[in-house]
């Protein structure tokens, strides 16, 4: 069995960890590690654990992870790479879910968020999109998962970027969020009453995730690319869905689309095409798949994408799941396979 530690457990994303590892067949969880909770019990912090789960949240330090094989890291950025070092020079795997260790370019990173304490570290880490990435992630001890957005975004334009089918700078991407994507954290913009019955965009033109994105994007790619990225907040609880535009350099039609998609994933369980309907939340929401669709704008002759993800699995705790069985040499559906929540 392979010992799991989750640092940050008591988070929405690390709750979810904890769901799904617990149905792992071929993982124990040995500690679930949180400041905010330290010594309450998971049933009494989240009683939907009654009669699944008896753990009690820890305190940090290096006895409570000392006997894992792999670490989960589900903290803010800037205090994660702290103990993603710690685990690091233990000899752990590491996969860390904030946004410490998805990039390459220090400088990309310093200007969204701040100086990295460890750019070693981030120069050996490997970002953590299993589709696009495997065979970084089998060689790497720090994995980077990517950011719920860029999952969303990237999977949606990985084909067209990579058989270079658009012109780079063309590319629009219009998000929309459940709630959850905002975390835990006590705000009055995410109250009930100023969710419900509304719909809004925030950060625009300078969302954190955006750069995330343009880097991916350039090298599946192979130039330097810009695009504008918005996100929105939807009043659900979880799931993304993208539209993504942008102008094809090239005629083709959607079933040229269709098959370009179909080749570009020809091996990947969690993607799903669709290409007689578009994706939609239901169809994702509690699962690890990304579902796209797409159509041809032949006015404008340009593609419009549609690429939906459940936020807090493929977006988060699931995508670190697969990562792991990556890491181990498991099948990558171990753990995985989920129906969607469609009611």
């Amino acid at each position: 069995m392979i010992k799991a530690s989750i640092i940050g457990a008591s988070g929405y994303v690390g709750l979810e960890l904890i769901r799904l590892l617990l149905k792992h067949p071929e993982v124990e969880i040995i500690s679930v590690i949180s400041s905010s909770s330290n010594q309450l019990s998971i049933e009494k912090t989240n009683p939907q654990f009654k009669k699944v789960s008896n753990f009690v949240f820890e305190e940090f330090n290096r006895e409570t992870i000392k006997e894992a094989d792999v670490i989960f890291c589900a903290l803010p950025h800037g205090i994660s790479q702290e103990y993603v070092k710690i685990g690091y020079d233990l000899g752990k795997i590491v996969i860390d879910l904030s946004a410490d260790f998805r990039y390459k370019d220090l400088q990309r990173y310093a200007k969204d968020y701040s100086q990295h304490k460890y750019p070693e570290l981030l120069q050996k880490s490997a970002y953590g999109l299993c589709e696009i990435n495997r065979e970084e992630i089998k060689k790497a001890q720090i994995v980077g998962n990517p950011g719920c957005y860029p999952t969303s975004a990237i999977l949606g334009l990985a084909p067209l970027l990579k058989n270079k089918l658009i012109d780079k700078n063309s590319i629009i991407i219009d998000s929309k969020s459940g709630v959850s994507g905002a975390g835990k954290k006590s705000d009055f913009a995410y109250s009930f009453c100023e969710l419900d019955e509304n719909f809004k965009a925030y950060s625009v033109a300078k969302h954190r995730h955006t750069s995330e994105i343009e880097e991916k994007c350039s090298l599946l790619f192979g130039e330097d690319l810009n695009l504008s990225f918005t996100p929105h907040l939807l009043p659900v609880k979880r799931g993304i869905l993208s539209t993504i535009y942008a102008n094809l350099i090239k005629k083709i039609d959607k079933n040229d689309l269709v098959e370009i998609y179909n080749e570009f994933y020809k091996d990947e369980y969690f993607v799903r095409i669709f290409d007689d309907e578009l994706p939609e939340l239901k169809y994702v929401r509690g699962t690890n798949f990304v579902d796209i669709g797409f159509e041809i704008d032949k006015k404008t002759n340009r593609v419009i994408i549609i690429s939906c993800i459940d936020n807090l699995i493929k977006g988060a705790a699931g995508q670190a799941i697969q990562n792991m069985n990556i890491k181990f040499s498991l099948d990558e559906k171990t753990g995985l396979i989920m129906v969607g929540e469609y009611f």
